[in-house]
């Protein structure tokens, strides 16, 4: 019997099939994926347009919401117990087209969005705002009194149109010397951020919290005693927290917050419990139907304020809003995103859009 045995021929023969085979796999496998990514990019496309057009629809909710309330027998207060709030509804909210009306997962198409109003007059305008106003401010969050009129004067430095410094403040000269070199804006503060460039300013300080980012207890609040020697800040709020750059320039009592609210000339931190107090009714729950908003700053005199300061503190409080910053969480799927729209109500007819981005 005759045996044969493969040739050398044969065997390269199959080796080159073979690693054609693999090759051609690996090309496949390529050419699959790039499809799925191109097949997702083109989705996502077609998704970040229908999440823009949800955005802009929760914008449009967001002013129509606004609106109506200043129509549906607007008393001449804004609280938070008021739809645009997030609250039930008062006075004749609930019984206007605003009634039942939720600021949450409205549907629109395959998407939905939820909406968040909060209006700026809840905090202090950094622009208006003069430095007693601001060291008051630092007071309540704790800075040390030897940095309390640096800040203070340097914020007003940057803010005012010349080139004089303030006793403890700084001008271009001070900054011309930092790195990177840089001048003072001496002009209106138009993003908070800003302060972070003002002398001073610390990220702790900006902020809130402590250089090892650890949120502090409410026990933690200083009240202006400052720190320590060798203690490292850890602040109650932050600057962000207190102070806007774009409001009427006036406080809102009835949605400021207790930290705010102690930048009110004679008002400390007992008062501002009583203002709260006053505001919540029996519930002592802020945004609840059984709210009790001021109608006036007069009637702050039920919260023990001395009655001789009621002309100052009218320069600096209000009881109503005009601006409002809008948060719209859009969905669609598993796909979200948050657009911004800051809003100026200047009556039951016009609520302008002033800004209006994204994250």
């Amino acid at each position: 019997m005759k045996l044969t045995t493969a040739t050398p021929k044969a065997g390269i023969a199959l080796i080159v099939a073979m690693i054609a085979i693999a090759v051609l796999t690996v090309l496949a496998a390529a050419f699959a994926f790039s499809m799925k990514i191109e097949t997702r990019l083109a989705i996502n496309a077609d998704s970040d347009q229908q999440m823009l057009w949800l955005g802009r629809a929760g914008v449009e909710t967001a002013r129509w919401v606004l609106a109506e309330e200043m129509r549906a027998g607007y008393q001449g207060y804004d609280s938070l117990n008021q739809i645009w709030a997030g609250g039930p509804g008062s006075g004749g909210e609930t019984n206007s087209d605003l009634s039942g009306f939720s600021l949450k997962d409205i549907q629109m198409g395959e998407g939905k969005y939820s909406l968040k109003i909060i209006d700026q007059e809840r905090k202090m305008n950094i622009n208006s705002a003069n430095p007693m106003l601001i060291q008051q401010a630092l007071t309540v969050m704790g800075v040390n009194a030897d940095s309390i009129n640096v800040v203070a004067d340097s914020i007003a430095d940057w803010i005012d149109p010349d080139d004089s410094p303030k006793p403890a403040g700084a001008e271009s000269d001070y900054y011309q010397g930092q790195t990177p070199p840089f001048f003072a804006k001496n002009a209106p503060v138009d993003d908070l951020s800003e302060l972070l460039l003002v002398k001073g300013v610390t990220p702790e300080m900006f902020w809130g919290g402590s250089a090892g980012d650890h949120a502090p207890a409410a026990f933690q609040h200083k009240l202006g005693f400052g720190n320590s020697p060798g203690e490292a800040p850890n602040y109650p709020f932050g600057l962000k927290d207190i102070f806007t750059p774009i409001s009427i320039g006036r406080i809102n009592v009835n949605t400021a917050d207790a930290n705010v609210l102690q930048i009110i000339p004679g008002v400390d931190a007992n008062v501002a419990a009583d203002i709260i107090k006053l505001r919540s009714g029996p519930d002592g729950q802020d945004g609840t139907e059984d709210d009790l908003p001021l109608h006036n700053i007069g009637q702050l005199a039920a919260a023990g304020i001395n009655p001789q300061l009621m002309g100052q503190i009218s320069q600096v409080c209000d009881v109503k809003s005009r601006t409002f910053e809008v948060h719209v969480s859009a969905e669609i799927g598993n796909y979200h995103r948050e657009y911004i729209a800051l809003l100026v109500r200047n009556g039951p007819t016009d609520v302008e859009v002033v800004g209006f981005w994204w994250k």
